[in-house]
């Protein structure tokens, strides 16, 4: 059985006429953290909404386990298992941390799932077992608009995990986070990823080489390099293009 868990081939889009990706191949393992990382416009994001469905290829493959991503919409692939985190937080800032977890529950998705769920013992302890996980286990009865902007994060990872995603996408998930709160983030990825993969984007060279198994550089749509972050920090392309001197 391969250990592969996400395979993309010749991957390309564009947008009236500005190529964003352009033919890219990667492919990540089972319980790998894998960062991607590049300038500005060198379709880091670009990558996640293809393969999230937010965004359909111009051309090329997204497998995911059997399936092609391609070829579904957006909920068939959180269902399927494929779990995003945007920069920005998104969580509803008006519910408590114990409200957020719970509607994120795979079994509250729905108007017959939202009627009938009822709060078990075993629902409970997952709420808590990922409270924990997130840091906010103390805060379950907090309104999520009164946490700290890394609170909010820790939250919405959170809420991926309560979905319990064999794929998690995270798009910048330490920017605008204190030493100590990425210090933390990193600690909490490197728990969560056994089992399942997670694949972020992050401009925090120090935070990348603090957890990334494999780094992945891209420059203007195209695959520049890929390696440890040893590798790819005396890579000369890279050096010119994207972390300098």
């Amino acid at each position: 059985m391969s250990s592969v868990i996400l395979s993309v081939q010749e991957l390309s889009v564009s947008f009236d006429g500005f190529v964003a990706v352009d033919g890219l191949n990667f492919a990540v393992e089972r319980n790998e953290l894998r960062c991607v990382i590049g300038p500005n416009g060198a379709g880091k994001t670009t990558l996640l909404d293809m393969i999230c469905g937010k965004t359909k290829p111009s051309h090329g493959t997204i497998k995911f386990k059997d399936l092609e991503l391609t070829a579904m919409v957006e909920y068939e692939i959180t269902r399927a298992g494929v779990g995003r985190k945007f920069q920005t937080p998104a969580v509803y800032e008006d519910l408590t941390v114990l409200e957020n977890l719970e509607i994120s529950y795979p079994e509250q998705r729905g108007i017959f799932g939202s009627l009938f769920f009822r709060r078990t013992p075993d629902y409970r302890l997952r709420i808590d077992e990922v409270a924990d996980q997130v840091y906010l286990r103390e805060l379950l009865d907090t309104k999520a608009g009164l946490l700290s902007h890394g609170q909010k994060q820790w939250l919405e990872i959170g809420m991926l995990l309560m979905q319990d995603p064999e794929l998690m996408l995270l798009d910048e998930p330490v920017a605008g986070m204190s030493a100590r709160e990425r210090e933390l983030t990193a600690d909490l990825l490197k728990k969560i990823a056994p089992g399942r993969c997670v694949v972020l984007i992050e401009h925090d060279m120090a935070f990348v080489r603090s957890i990334a198994h494999k780094v992945t550089v891209l420059h203007q749509g195209k695959l520049l390099a890929e390696g440890t972050m040893e590798n790819i920090q005396s890579d000369e392309r890279v050096i010119d293009v994207y972390l300098g001197s």
